[in-house]
């Protein structure tokens, strides 16, 4: 995959059916945004003996821990208040989270000076997953109003052992946002240890879970507005992503029931939320169902998508140079960073009266 940095570039997918400048001009518009970032082991400094949470990064840090420990927090809480602030004058009014520890650390991040003003709610469940993380979602309450919440295991077996494989639960929480019921599913499927192709099935899997949801929620209202949100762990070429969600690149091929990626054709370009070897990946994605492309079915219409890549998430030197500025790496410990993976948004436009 061709490498590039586009700093602060934002890939802007326009459907609108009148003019942003012109509504621009005349401020006659509310926009909201929906977001996604996986925060890189958010862990606390106390060891928990339910979970394996000694292996986490900060755990193995000698010293200054509490002192780490506070960094990280302000680093992603200052990161979170910048998502889509440009264009919506916010910051999220909903944000899905992947690799927390537990509500605690979701509690401290919403009570950071960057972003207590939010006066942000969280729904968090504790997942059975191995590494001991799980999958939180940040609502601002003037804007969301959570109707129901609940969480959805994935269940693996480890072919080879015979045993379960544990791992993230997904997480559903419907509710309205400034009047408009929304359906937001967080994600964060299995990791490619031990190799793609091996691990493979167990991201169908996730997917299959995750259609399923869908499924449901458009049972009930084949004009469900829903988000599916996440660390997918694959590309949105994958066949998890490609056949299983059968998600477009094309929102013209986009059917009735079907599912928009508005990320693909960013990825095509090369551009990307995660590295590894020095290769781009685009693991972080937000899919929307086709009601949400209609100003007939929503108040709010989908208006763009975006990775959040400002400069200072890039790394400036060393070998991470040029990809995500990290919070850990193995030999260094604690770098100062903010995480290994980049932030991605939709934006949601509304006319007002």
């Amino acid at each position: 995959m061709t490498q590039k940095i586009i700093s602060a570039t934002i890939f802007i997918f326009t459907l609108l059916a009148v003019s942003i400048t012109e509504a621009q001009e005349n401020k006659k518009y509310k926009i909201n945004t929906i977001a996604f970032y996986n925060v890189e082991n958010l862990f606390d400094t106390i060891n928990d003996p339910n979970k394996n949470d000694e292996a986490s990064p900060i755990m193995n840090l000698k010293s200054n821990l509490g002192e780490v420990y506070k960094k990280k927090i302000q680093n992603m809480a200052m990161v979170i208040a910048k998502i889509g602030a440009e264009e919506s004058e916010n910051s999220p009014a909903i944000i899905g989270l992947s690799e927390v520890e537990n509500k605690l650390v979701v509690e401290d991040l919403a009570r950071d000076p960057y972003l207590i003003s939010k006066d942000y709610g969280i729904i968090h469940f504790d997942s059975p997953d191995e590494r001991g993380i799980d999958v939180a979602l940040l609502y601002q309450k003037a804007l969301f109003t959570p109707l129901s919440s609940s969480t959805h295991e994935l269940k693996l077996i480890d072919e080879r052992k015979g045993t379960r494989d544990y791992t993230r639960d997904q997480l559903l929480v419907s509710g309205y946002l400034e009047g408009d019921l929304i359906h937001v599913i967080v994600n964060h499927w299995p990791s490619r240890s031990g190799g793609e192709e091996k691990s493979r099935s167990k991201r169908e899997a996730a997917a299959e879970l995750n259609k399923k949801l869908i499924d449901s929620l458009q049972s009930n209202d084949p004009y469900a507005k829903i988000f599916t949100i996440g660390d997918f762990n694959d590309n949105p070429d994958d066949n998890s992503i490609k056949k299983i969600l059968k998600a477009k690149e094309d929102i013209e091929l986009v059917e009735f029931k079907g599912i928009y990626n508005p990320l693909e054709a960013t990825y095509k370009t090369g551009v990307g939320t995660n590295a590894y070897k020095g290769v781009w990946f685009l693991f972080d994605q937000i899919l929307i169902s086709k009601p949400l492309l209609n100003n007939d079915y929503s108040s709010f219409k989908f208006y763009k998508a975006g990775i959040f890549n400002p400069p200072f998430l890039i790394n400036k030197q060393g070998p991470y140079k040029g990809f995500p500025f990290r919070s850990f790496t193995y030999k260094d410990g604690f770098i100062g960073g903010f995480s290994d993976h980049l932030p991605v948004y939709v934006q949601l436009i509304k006319e007002l009266d």
